[in-house]
């Protein structure tokens, strides 16, 4: 399994349910890994996308604790239901994607890491787990730096070690 996610120099990755940043670029990479795949996600992260909705040509599965229903989403209350609501699918073709909680509580599910570093701190409140600092982790590829107006950021694989 997968997990995408956008940090910054403190592996902040939002403030107030809200990003820190969008960068044009890791909005298009994020679609583009995640595109006709399974997501994963908290109800708190479905509800900073455009309207609230769930994303397009994706099974999105939404852990949640309230009892709701959600028009285009999986709705499950628990990581065990998660799991099964993308058993049809490939590991390397599920995504978690966010919030903090969600992040924390299926790191230990997940092989590989895509991990946009933005070289910039940010006042953050959510923050995901530095993998640098993690020893199971590694750096597999990297990405050249990049630039957004006069923000630098770049894009890293992480895999877990064997």
């Amino acid at each position: 399994m997968n997990l995408i996610v956008a940090v910054d120099k403190n592996w902040a990755i939002g403030y107030q349910n809200q990003l820190l940043i969008s960068i044009p670029e890791d909005m298009r990479f994020f679609r583009d890994e995640t595109s006709g795949k399974a997501v994963i996600m908290g109800r708190n992260t479905l509800e900073t996308f455009p309207a609230g909705k769930p994303l397009k040509n994706r099974l999105n599965v939404v852990i949640t604790s309230k009892d709701i229903e959600i028009k285009d989403a999986v709705v499950v209350h628990s990581i065990e239901e998660a799991l099964e609501a993308v058993k049809d699918y490939k590991s390397e073709d599920v995504y978690v994607i966010g919030g903090g909680t969600i992040y924390k509580q299926m790191l230990h599910l997940c092989d590989v890491a895509h991990v946009t570093k933005i070289d910039y701190a940010y006042h953050g409140d959510t923050y995901f787990p530095n993998l640098d600092e993690m020893p199971e982790w590694q750096v597999e590829a990297e990405s050249e730096e990049r630039t957004y107006y006069d923000i630098e950021y770049a894009f890293y694989k992480y895999v877990k070690k064997q």
